[in-house]
């Protein structure tokens, strides 16, 4: 007889007023109809999907565990849960898949250990990789319209005179800090004028 699959379930809700325990009922009711092995539960409470994997201990701990490869599948109520861009839920998947674990996404009804799974995850890849390539497109056609439109690219500069203020503070011994307040300048800009000199 073949041993039964161990996973891990995730939950995550963004606000206090919202509740992990419907997602976590859902999925423990699947895991038994399955005959899988619930090994572990992480959730993230009040954290937004958009947050990155050092401020969501629960999903930090998740990949622990598929790096230790405590489970073979990972299961989550929804793609959203996961997280919010395409292009990291993609990375996600490449990460648990080189550990040889699946994932399982309950309202998406996705399997990645089932063939139809397999192929949603790569066609999931192709959107991906169409999502990067249209930022960047409208990111550069952006940065053409602006230039088009006669608008200034990079930081802007602080004129001449304030650089000649900043530059004599300088000379005379004063710190970056205190010549950014006299001068009514961010650090950063006092910084490159310094540097700039200094080159």
């Amino acid at each position: 007889m073949k041993a039964a699959k161990r996973v891990a379930i995730y939950a995550r809700v963004s606000t206090d007023g919202q509740t992990v325990e419907n997602q976590v009922r859902e999925l423990r009711a699947v895991a038994k109809k399955e005959g899988w092995t619930i090994v572990q539960e992480f959730t993230d409470k009040s954290i937004s999907g958009a947050k990155g994997i050092e401020e969501r201990p629960g999903f930090k701990a998740l990949h622990q565990g598929i790096t230790r490869r405590e489970f073979e599948v990972v299961m989550a109520w929804s793609v959203d849960r996961l997280g919010r861009s395409l292009q990291h839920l993609v990375t996600f998947l490449s990460e648990i898949h080189a550990k040889h674990c699946d994932l399982y996404l309950h309202k998406q009804g996705v399997d990645t250990s089932t063939p139809a799974g397999k192929m949603l995850f790569q066609m999931l890849g192709v959107f991906a990789e169409f999502e990067r390539t249209m930022i960047q497109e409208r990111v550069k056609s952006g940065l053409a319209r602006a230039v088009a439109q006669g608008q200034r690219l990079g930081r802007p500069t602080v004129g001449a005179k304030k650089e000649a203020e900043v530059t004599a503070l300088r000379a005379s011994g004063m710190g970056i800090k205190s010549i950014a307040k006299k001068a009514g300048v961010g650090i950063g800009t006092v910084k490159r004028i310094v540097d700039a000199q200094a080159a």
